[in-house]
């Protein structure tokens, strides 16, 4: 139950984003179906290729004091357009449609928490 309550708080999360920023958006006449499917395909390359792009920047992430992250979010983001339905801009706005998902889904995660959906006992 605990994948399902994530992959909608990302799918709502994605689609808020596309609500509130330009320069994200899905493909006119995308359904339900295509923003749950980015948001599989987040979970997905969030948990595979991000791992990996973080180890390879860590170089450049020490020496910006862990700024470069935004910049590997972007990526993700992007890649993510790349697979699905989901159209980004350029890459600048990639970055910052990343900047923003990221407070989008810190919001609808401490929401969920709250209402005690996200399966913790407390």
């Amino acid at each position: 139950m605990g994948f399902v309550i994530r992959l909608l708080v990302s799918a709502l999360a994605l689609y808020l984003l596309t609500q509130v920023y330009s320069g994200v958006y899905f493909v006119p006449g995308s359904g339900v179906g295509a923003v749950v499917i980015a948001a599989l395909v987040m979970g997905v390359v969030n948990a595979l290729i991000r791992p990996v792009l973080l180890l390879l920047s860590l170089p450049v992430n020490v020496l910006t004091l862990g700024l470069f992250t935004l910049i590997v979010n972007g990526v993700v983001l992007w890649l993510v357009a790349a697979l699905t339905a989901l159209n980004v801009a350029g890459f600048g706005a990639a970055v910052i449609g990343a900047l923003i998902l990221t407070v989008i889904s810190w919001a609808l995660d401490a929401v969920v928490g709250a209402l005690g959906l996200d399966g913790s006992r407390g």
